[in-house]
């Protein structure tokens, strides 16, 4: 297997958290903190978020194709585990675009939709860094045993 294959998931992961972790902790706190009116900063950041699901989406997709190309020399409980991350993850994000911002958008009972997006958001980012963790500690390791 070359080098690229077993560092893409390595990459994939990192991206998918790194681009978590810049947007949800800095760029969108930032937003409301600079931008003159939460209206202005609450439309930037609903359009950030959006772009961070399509990545989201791009990392996972790929981690999950990596997993299934590698998965004969992969350890069985490691890689089982890091797909189960990469899914849940996946699913949050696609849940927190099509099912909770837009009742944050149309600002019903935004309170409670805005704090169930952010505990999915964080959740979604605890999913990425327990497949960074696993998909780096597998490359690590063994080299022979590049994981998704």
């Amino acid at each position: 297997m070359s080098a690229l294959a077993r560092r893409l998931p390595v990459f994939a992961a990192a991206l998918w958290w790194g681009s978590l972790t810049a947007i949800g902790f800095i760029a969108v706190p930032l937003l409301f903190a600079h931008l003159p009116t939460p209206a202005m900063a609450g439309y930037a950041a609903a359009r950030i978020f959006t772009a961070q699901t399509w990545v989201s989406l791009a990392c996972c997709v790929l981690l999950l194709i990596a997993s299934k190309q590698n998965e004969p020399a992969a350890p069985a409980n490691t890689a089982v585990a890091a797909i189960v991350f990469i899914v849940l993850g996946l699913l949050l994000a696609l849940l927190v675009e099509y099912a909770v911002a837009p009742r944050i958008v149309a600002r019903q009972n935004l309170r409670l939709w805005h704090g169930v997006g952010t505990a999915m958001y964080a959740v979604q980012w605890l999913c990425a860094a327990a497949t960074l963790w696993k998909v780096s500690s597998a490359t690590t390791h063994d080299q022979a045993a590049p994981l998704p």
